[in-house]
């Protein structure tokens, strides 16, 4: 791995050009001399008996083939819970998540600001979708009828606003700060 030449006087590092131009002097080695990038790093007794250990995979102590043994028992194990798992997902079909309302297409109409009446009749068409999407069993009924008399309250003051822009009251959808 060396470069060094061979000559009757020994060893020695040949002459070498520097970037500038200018040569360096061939320089003599000593016999036995291992330069410092080609000394092998040192390691502890205790280094290479974890090393010897780790190659093996066994931990201190155990027999090498109990080892083997429970390791063929675990990877066994974890190829039946991820068919188990693979079983599992593909007889779940996918449900909506909660939360998440899915609107008919049909009720994604745009509304102009100057018609005010399909407007309210859009929102009641709306407000009766949500009520039939958002109708479950037990506890989270209440919750839905929370999220519902919230959602009419923010339709009833985005109709407000509407109708303070058509009065004049109001230049755009700008944001007001209520203020008691």
């Amino acid at each position: 791995m060396s470069t060094y030449l061979q000559s009757s006087e020994g060893k020695f590092i040949p002459a070498t050009k520097r970037p500038d131009g200018t040569w360096r002097k061939a320089r003599r080695v000593k016999d036995g001399y291992v330069p410092q990038e080609e000394v092998p790093l040192y390691e502890s007794k205790g280094k290479q008996f974890v090393a010897q250990r780790s190659q093996a995979g066994v931990p201190p102590g155990m027999c090498p083939l109990v080892a083997a043994e429970s390791k063929r028992e675990r990877e066994k194990l974890e190829r039946s819970k991820a068919k188990k798992q693979e079983k599992e997902a593909a007889r779940q079909t996918k449900a909506p998540t909660p939360g998440v309302l899915v609107m008919p297409p049909s009720t994604h109409t745009q509304q102009k600001p100057n018609q005010q009446s399909s407007g309210s009749q859009d929102v009641n068409s709306v407000a009766k979708t949500l009520e039939d999407t958002l109708r479950l069993n037990g506890s989270q009924e209440v919750d839905s009828a929370k999220q519902l008399k919230k959602l009419r309250k923010k339709i009833r003051e985005i109709e407000q606003i509407e109708a303070r822009i058509e009065a004049g009251e109001q230049k755009s959808w700008t944001r007001i700060s209520w203020t008691k």
